[in-house]
């Protein structure tokens, strides 16, 4: 009872404070009083609609991960009410969907629970221990008014062990566990990791801070790691030559599999524990360099669908080989330049891409474009569609492609220009100066204003299922692909190796140094 009056005083408060605003305000509270049970309780406060009727909606997916989440599936109990606390009409007209009947300018208040059961980097979860929020699977959004500010108030009084908040949102000066975003698309942008956080030693990059803070991050030398991790992304900041935010933030959701790319931070799936070995050391370097290129390529260097979002029915693109696969690409070279691995290691990263591409029956049936735009079917390794022999992964294929655009702009150049500049010259025009995304037809063009000619050719490889010429474009470095026949479960394929020939010509030798900071 006294919670309750608590809270409907709290309410009058918030009224009060807007009467004189002439925008609409949301702010929302997630408390967690069931986090044994999965459950995340939300409220809604919100003023100032000039309308009878507000139309509230669940996002169906998040940027970042191209696959519908259905966040509306997770949500019960929803209930609006009016200032004096009087039940409100709610119409329910499609599953994420709820229309609230009010009078026009008098605030009201929603609440709803989540129920979560799955760990994942792209839907929420809380259990006794730490709470993880996916803000489009948590907040929902006033339809055509994703332009409004919006305020999100962090509430673990519950949970005496959920100590420390991590999250790219900006803090309300003034309070505690409490943040702001000027829209919905910056919200849904900024994860939320509640608990007994640990941070581990922060490092700077061109006197910008880099943090990295987590959940049950296991145990490993975190000096040397960060230390590592430094090297890496210094090495990305290096191809693009700015940094466009004030703080950047990996945050560590647990043990698993997975991470998703921000414009200020990364939700990474990580463990310390799995930092045994070189291989392991390798992947995980590769993985977190990846997630945070992507802040430049894709969150910045976007095509030109992804944004503004629909967050109903997907964003679909034919350019994620760009975005993802090329991300890949810029990991192994990121993880190569700062000498986290050999030559070698290099090499055989690349070459592991080579062997699921070649191996894969789909690659004579579906480009590269039609698996960026299909993904949302197919999946994001094209083995969830109506037939997975049918189908390509761009996370193989485009680096593959990527390293042969490499090449062919560095021998077309005289090795003055290659893909860093590409893009360089992307972020440079698309998001500094144009502020919008690009097309296709754009990225082809810069390519060849790098290559000094036309490279129709090389984007046959982009748009049809012709046959990749890897001696070609790996001669350029003094490189070649060989391959030898294995058997793995009663199956053969090809096992693909790059090497270096036995004998480089001098611009050999200078394109295979420059491309790999040798």
């Amino acid at each position: 009872m006294k919670t309750k009056i608590f809270c409907l005083s709290a309410f009058f408060l918030i009224a009060g404070m807007i009467r004189a605003q002439s925008q609409p305000q949301l702010r929302y509270t997630v408390s967690m009083p069931q986090a044994a049970k999965g459950k995340f309780h939300i409220s809604l406060d919100a003023a100032w609609f000039n309308q009878d009727s507000v139309v509230l909606k669940m996002p169906n997916w998040m940027p970042g991960y191209y696959q519908l989440m259905n966040y509306a599936n997770t949500v019960d109990s929803f209930v609006a009410q009016n200032i004096n606390g009087t039940p409100l009409t709610v119409r329910k007209t499609n599953n994420n969907t709820w229309v609230i009947l009010n009078k026009k300018n008098s605030p009201f208040r929603v609440t709803y629970q989540i129920q979560t059961k799955r760990k994942f980097v792209a839907n929420s979860f809380i259990d006794s221990a730490h709470a993880y929020i996916v803000p489009a699977n948590h907040f929902m959004y006033v339809a055509s008014m994703l332009q409004l500010p919006v305020q999100v108030k962090i509430n673990s009084a519950d949970q005496p062990r959920f100590k420390k908040i991590a999250t790219g949102l900006e803090l309300v000066k003034g309070k505690t566990n409490v943040f702001t975003a000027p829209n919905f698309d910056i919200l849904y942008d900024c994860p939320i990791l509640v608990g007994d956080l640990h941070e581990l030693p922060a490092f700077k990059v061109r006197g910008v801070p880099h943090r990295f803070i987590g959940y049950n991050m296991g145990s490993f030398d975190e000096v040397l790691f960060m230390n590592t991790l430094q090297k890496a992304i210094e090495q990305g900041v290096n191809i693009i030559d700015h940094i466009p935010f004030k703080e950047y933030t990996f945050i560590g959701i647990g043990p698993g599999r997975g991470g998703i790319e921000h414009l200020n931070n990364t939700t990474v799936s990580f463990s310390g524990n799995e930092l045994k070995t070189p291989a392991d050391i390798n992947r995980i370097m590769n993985f977190l360099s990846h997630e945070y290129f992507h802040h430049y390529n894709v969150k910045r260097i976007r095509p030109v669908e992804l944004g503004p979002f629909d967050y109903d029915k997907g964003s679909k693109t034919t350019q994620l080989w760009i975005s993802e696969g090329l991300s890949v690409y810029f990991e192994y070279l990121m993880v190569k330049r700062a000498k986290i691995v050999d030559r070698t290691m290099f090499l055989n990263n690349i070459a592991n891409n080579i062997t699921a591409h070649e191996n894969n029956p789909g690659k004579a049936y579906q480009s590269l474009l039609q698996a960026s735009y299909n993904t949302w079917a197919d999946g994001p390794f094209g083995t969830s569609g109506a037939d997975k022999n049918k189908a390509i992964s761009y996370y193989d294929k485009g680096p593959i492609v990527g390293m042969l655009l490499d090449l062919a702009i560095r021998n077309a150049s005289n090795n003055q220009f290659s893909l860093d500049h590409v893009m360089r010259l992307m972020y440079k025009t698309y998001y500094q100066q144009l502020q919008r995304g690009f097309t296709d037809a754009e990225f082809q063009a810069a390519c060849e204003q790098m290559a000094g000619k036309s490279l129709a050719n090389e984007f046959e490889y982009i748009s049809t299922t012709k046959e990749l010429d890897y001696q070609k474009y790996l001669g350029y470095a003094g490189l070649t692909l060989t391959s030898t026949e294995v058997e793995k479960s009663g199956q053969k394929k090809l096992q693909y190796k790059i090497g270096v020939l036995p004998s480089l010509n001098p611009d050999q030798l200078a394109i295979l140094n420059s491309w790999l900071g040798d």
